[in-house]
């Protein structure tokens, strides 16, 4: 993978609070369109490395690439413009209780620096693009609503909206799952996938949920059905986009396919390597 095509890559991050290592010598990377899920015990460092992704903590050590350029030291204002190609769905969806679903949508078409360059969206153009996103989660008739209106994983698919309606070529997911019935975590998932597949989207996805990982590793949206179906099994196999990373400690012990991780003899990586496993 050259330059051009990373999307994210970590050259031997570390960082410490208080002398306290939330992110040890960790690196690894990532192109368009592949997926990298992220798991661990609480604590192990997996959403300061979410974080570190977009600037919002810095490194002590080490470099962080973001499509393509190195930004470990590139000061806030710097960062506008390159965050701006980035969406994130934050844990329980961080919704602004205030605002309508419209208006939490509509915030980062309004507020992203890059959005305000591209000519200042007309209103008519702001509303299209809000009503697109919620229509791409089904979830357009609740553009009037306010979050307390709606049920845990509808907010999350709100979130989920949020994040992709500047079409970001990145979207890092924070425990999309957490806290949800599996019924419903599975379909967030599903949105998850569509997100990634349409757009041949890049994902990081933090979870406590083995089985989020092995539905991104084996399934892909299908446009022309509209479903979600099965990974093509073959050399061309498109699920070999999705790899596995294991924290503990805020080390990476573990980065592989789902084969290699169900295969790994290690205790503490075992105990992410089943369904049901936290």
């Amino acid at each position: 993978m050259n330059a051009a095509e990373t999307v994210v890559e970590f050259q031997n991050v570390s960082l410490s609070f208080d002398a306290n290592p939330a992110l040890v010598d960790v690196s690894f990377s990532m192109g368009a369109g592949e997926t990298r899920v992220v798991l661990g015990a609480a604590g192990s460092g997996k959403t300061v490395l979410l974080k570190t992704v977009v600037g919002l903590l810095k490194p002590d050590a080490g470099h962080v690439l973001l499509f393509g350029q190195d930004v470990t030291d590139w000061k806030e204002s710097q960062l506008f413009d390159i965050r701006s190609r980035v969406g994130i769905l934050f844990q329980e969806g961080a919704l602004f209780d205030s605002l309508t679903i419209a208006e939490n949508v509509a915030y980062p078409l309004l507020n992203q620096h890059a959005a305000a360059q591209q000519g200042h969206l007309s209103e008519e153009e702001i509303d299209h693009r809000v009503r697109e996103a919620l229509r791409f989660v089904e979830l357009e008739h609740t553009l009037e609503k306010f979050p307390s209106e709606l049920s845990g994983g509808m907010r999350r698919r709100v979130g989920i909206a949020r994040a992709v309606v500047t079409e970001p070529p990145l979207v890092l997911y924070d425990s999309p799952t957490a806290g949800l019935d599996p019924i419903t975590a599975n379909t967030i998932i599903s949105v998850i996938l569509k997100a990634r597949d349409v757009r041949n989207t890049a994902a990081i996805m933090v979870t406590h949920r083995f089985q989020d990982g092995h539905l991104m590793a084996n399934f892909r949206y299908n446009p022309n059905s509209g479903q979600v179906e099965p990974a093509v099994r073959g050399p061309e196999a498109s699920q070999l986009t999705t790899q596995f990373l294991v924290m503990k400690e805020g080390r990476l012990v573990f980065e592989g396919s789902e084969e290699q991780l169900t295969a790994e003899q290690d205790p503490y990586v075992q105990k992410f390597a089943r369904p049901g496993s936290s």
